[in-house]
């Protein structure tokens, strides 16, 4: 079954019919192997710091290519942006603070949320820091330091 110009699925069969390949398989096959990760609302919801966005399509980082593309009945955004392998949930907290606007929260809430997030334990203060620096901008390197600043042991 034809994705995209050049890219092909070759469905497993259910009882109930093909199924379709996953997100993942799609990916991997569209960027041949190259690093990817999902990341948006689905990620920066589950962070529990009070957002509640949703996206039409999922968010990939990618290192080859940006925009949006369609495979099949599917439609992905891609970015090509730096990110770490394996990213911990506090790269996700640090790729939310960078687009707070997109996920309908403001910076002020985000970084009172992160600050009782950080008193309970449930992220690494020192790795959040590290993950801000490298990955943010200043303004969220200074939310991040601020919002952590009571947190530490």
């Amino acid at each position: 079954m034809p994705l995209a110009h050049g890219l092909f699925a070759h469905p497993r069969q259910s009882r109930f019919g093909p199924v379709p390949p996953r997100d993942e398989e799609i990916m991997r096959a569209f960027l041949d192997g190259g690093p990817f990760v999902f990341t948006g609302p689905e990620r920066w919801n589950a962070l529990g710091l009070g957002t509640t966005a949703v996206f039409a399509v999922p968010l990939v980082y990618n290192t080859k290519r940006s925009g949006t593309f369609t495979f099949g009945n599917r439609r992905f955004l891609l970015r090509r942006v730096a990110f770490p392998e394996d990213p911990p949930a506090e790269w996700f907290v640090i790729d939310l603070l960078e687009h707070a606007d997109q996920a309908a929260a403001s910076p002020a809430d985000l970084a009172e949320a992160l600050g009782r997030a950080l008193a309970h334990g449930r992220f690494d203060r020192g790795r959040l820091v590290e993950l801000a620096r490298r990955f943010g901008s200043r303004a969220t390197q200074t939310l991040v330091e601020g919002a952590g600043a009571g947190a530490a042991p």
